[in-house]
């Protein structure tokens, strides 16, 4: 059974750092995009972060560039998002993804997590 789930959500005040996991089991991800979504109250899931498991390659929305690194770990099957310089419209519940396509759209995506709540208020 595929699994995606993730860790290290919380409540931070502006200008703190986070670190998301992503721990993945039950398949194979290397030929795999994986991303990071997030969705906040009242709107639709928003594209975040990608990097393909093998080779390299990695996107950003805007948004998040310069503040957001994502990364992954071949050993331990794991994916982070490294959040800096936090800011409260960053809030949102943030998923883990796993596609077959490099893309920013959730329907290209077939296996999530269950999410991590992140808010960032002062």
């Amino acid at each position: 059974q595929v699994q995606l789930v993730e860790s290290g959500g919380g409540l931070v005040q502006p200008g703190a750092s986070l670190r998301l996991s992503c721990a993945t089991s039950g398949r194979t991800f290397t030929t795999y995009v994986m991303g990071w979504f997030r969705q906040a109250p009242g709107k639709e899931r928003e594209f975040v972060a990608a990097i393909k498991w093998c080779g390299s390659g990695t996107r950003y929305v805007d948004s998040v560039k310069d503040r957001f690194t994502i990364s992954r770990d071949f050993a331990k099957n794991m994916v982070y998002l490294q959040m800096n310089s936090l800011k409260p419209e960053d809030t949102a519940v943030y998923y883990c993804a796993a596609g077959l396509v490099w893309s920013t759209r959730p329907q290209n995506y077939d296996y999530w997590g269950q999410g991590t709540q992140v808010s960032v208020s002062s």
